[in-house]
């Protein structure tokens, strides 16, 4: 999918990454210290709200509870703080090209604080894929442009695996050998490493209880 489809699809919420805004300001240190250095001490609090929510080990609802009282203002004030900011810089400059970039995306920036289950940054998946990456400099070609399709669908659906503690093999094995025939259209979600977690999950807890 391009990235123009994926805008104009209504059913994709897209979200943006804190670590990249926070990287384009840090990379504008040299051209304008004060700005910048308010503007990293201030993403450095969001972060910090997100490494007492892992410690504590708060549930989804507890997380988005958390975030709601203290990162949403937080969000709030730096996003309107900039925009002034922003109209007194020379457009060209490192800085403010740093805050035209967070300026553009700030509402999808601020969207993880509105729930309890988004990250603050997309770090996670970068170090998923950064295999793929790497395969992709070693192989250098999928042979044709549907099958290289067919390579990134296969590549989601194994880090999706990994996210969630599955097995890739048992997860291939167990829906390729019988799952997969048996199980009609519109459940097909149902396969996914996740919800095939879940599910095996239950009915091992329904066996055992039997």
């Amino acid at each position: 999918m391009s990235r123009t489809e994926w805008l104009q699809n209504k059913n994709i919420t897209g979200f943006y990454c804190m670590a990249h805004a926070r990287r384009k300001i840090f990379d504008a240190l040299t051209n304008d210290k004060v700005r910048a250095e308010y503007v990293l001490a201030e993403i450095h609090k969001l972060y910090e709200i997100e490494e007492v929510c892992r410690i504590q080990q708060l549930s989804i609802e507890q997380i988005k509870e958390k975030r709601s009282k203290e990162a949403l203002p937080i969000l709030q004030g730096l996003g309107e703080w900039m925009k002034k900011e922003y109209e007194q810089l020379r457009p060209k400059t490192a800085i403010a090209q740093a805050f035209a970039y967070s300026i553009k995306r700030w509402e999808g920036l601020s969207l993880y604080a509105t729930t309890g289950n988004l990250h603050i940054d997309n770090n996670a998946i970068e170090r998923c894929m950064r295999t793929i990456a790497i395969g992709r400099k070693n192989y250098l070609f999928c042979g044709s442009h549907e099958a290289a399709k067919r390579a990134g669908r296969l590549y989601s659906l194994l880090v999706t695996c990994k996210l969630n503690d599955v097995n890739p093999y048992d997860w291939l094995k167990d829906i390729l050998s019988h799952n997969i025939q048996e199980t009609p259209i519109n459940k097909i979600k149902e396969l996914l490493p996740h919800n095939w977690k879940k599910n095996r999950q239950q009915t091992a807890t329904g066996q055992t209880m039997a």
